[in-house]
């Protein structure tokens, strides 16, 4: 089928959104930790499911020791860090202002793999971090009083986003560390490594989550939720469209197609998501907001695409 690959990544982009959406609500219904520790051990329970399915074992397989210890700081950072951050910046800004900021991602991988990987910085990346950083301002930035530059958003809102951002990038550079030390066996099928690798950062995840639901608020907040029947709902479905789904249709789509097509395809969420939530949270929305997604937009593809 003609464009199969691009197709897959835009259903990717649209099911990131539904992602961000479902964040969103249920992070306001449960509170942001509660929602991380069920998307957590959902996530662990899909996984389980999936190797018993493919590989008659419920368990990963092909993880050293020094692949597990990668895997589980990439969950520490890019999860309970990340997503943490990512949650909070929901409910203080929303989602569609939260995955705006998201396209910082590419810009903070390409930094990481900098200093850790030794990958060149090219001309063009610098070029597309000023060009997304560009897009993000003219979203986010206004004119305040007495004509000056200020910020139209609660700027605890825009650290948590950026920081989410940050932790996104750093985190994917950890796991591509980590999955470069997975030793699979033959008969097992080179796309369940990615859901492998998964595997260990939901563990980080959850011990996380728990820790810091444990610390903050006890285990009452949980329990109740276990009892909230929307707010399971949305756990599960964020769940299924995010690291589930998500994550492997992604993998479908780079193998119909470029790399740099697909990612920049599934880069779209920031767009996408502004009709959305214009309908479900009545969010303004403003020519403003929209050239500035579509500008990010494009400083995220010129990563990938030159």
């Amino acid at each position: 089928m003609t464009y199969l690959g691009e197709l897959i990544s835009l259903g990717v982009a649209c099911s990131w959104t539904a992602t961000a959406l479902l964040s969103e609500f249920g992070s306001k219904r449960l509170g942001n930790l509660t929602l991380n520790v069920l998307r957590m051990a959902l996530a662990l329970l899909f996984s389980l499911v999936l190797f018993g399915v493919v590989t008659g074992s419920p368990l990963p397989s092909g993880a050293s020791t020094e692949a597990a210890g990668w895997m589980l700081l990439s969950g520490l950072v890019g999860y309970v860090i990340g997503d943490f951050c990512l949650f909070q910046c929901y409910i203080i800004i929303g989602s569609r202002f939260g995955q705006l900021f998201m396209t910082l991602a590419p810009p903070s991988a390409a930094l990481m793999a900098w200093v850790t990987l030794g990958q060149q910085m090219t001309a063009m990346s610098i070029v597309a971090m000023l060009v997304t950083l560009f897009g993000i301002g003219i979203s986010v930035l206004g004119r305040g009083e007495h004509n000056r530059v200020s910020l139209k958003l609660p700027l605890n809102g825009v650290l948590f986003a950026i920081g989410a951002a940050v932790c996104q990038g750093v985190g994917l550079v950890l796991s591509k560390i980590g999955m470069n030390h997975f030793e699979v066996a033959a008969d097992t099928p080179e796309w369940l490594i990615p859901f492998s690798a998964n595997f260990y950062r939901c563990i980080a995840g959850i011990a996380g989550f728990l820790l810091l639901h444990w610390l903050r608020d006890g285990m009452a907040p949980l329990r109740e939720a276990l009892h909230d029947r929307k707010g399971l709902i949305a756990a599960i479905a964020t769940t299924v469209f995010g690291p589930f789904v998500g994550v492997g249709f992604s993998l479908m789509a780079v193998q119909y197609t470029g790399a740099g097509i697909a990612s920049t395809l599934m880069a779209m969420t920031p767009i996408i998501i502004i009709l959305p939530s214009y309908w479900l949270f009545h969010e303004k929305i403003t020519w403003r907001a929209v050239l500035g997604a579509v500008i990010s937009v494009l400083g995220v593809s010129l990563f990938f695409l030159i």
